[in-house]
């Protein structure tokens, strides 16, 4: 992809539902699972979204229920977002004003970098890359707006 949609306000852009497409490849064993489902980012008491995924991960031939919720709060610069996992911990800051972002999350002596792009208004991506000793992933999710 060579253009970005820039987003003025990433609270606003992600609000309301989304479907979800991940697929999960372990670098290491070539292994590859999917996740497939959806997304809701709902208002928060005091501002901010509480963004609640729920679907079906099938890994290694075996489907199973999964979710996970995040909070995305309203970042230190207008227009941004510090996303928390759901006990409060904090996991990455979101700018998306150029319509590309990178974080980083240290987690024990793993990495996980993040790119978020957004194509325009009713889709974006994330890819994660997850290095260290003990993981080596490449996660791969599409989202899109359910109208």
């Amino acid at each position: 992809m060579d253009e970005f949609w820039p987003v003025t306000d990433v609270l606003a852009y992600l609000a309301g539902r989304w479907r979800v497409a991940r697929t999960v490849r372990d670098l290491a064993t070539g292994d590859e699972g999917r996740f497939t489902g959806t997304t809701g980012f709902d208002p928060l008491p005091g501002g901010g979204l509480l963004h609640r995924e729920a679907g079906t991960f099938t890994w290694r031939g075996v489907a199973r229920p999964a979710e996970r919720t995040l909070r995305f709060l309203p970042g230190a610069v207008p227009g941004t977002a510090d996303v928390r996992f759901a006990d409060g911990r904090p996991f990455h800051d979101l700018d998306l004003t150029s319509g590309r972002y990178v974080a980083d999350h240290p987690c024990a002596a793993d990495l996980y970098r993040g790119e978020f792009t957004v194509r325009d208004a009713g889709h974006w991506r994330t890819v994660w890359r997850v290095g260290g000793p003990h993981k080596d992933l490449r996660l791969v999710t599409e989202y899109a707006r359910v109208s």
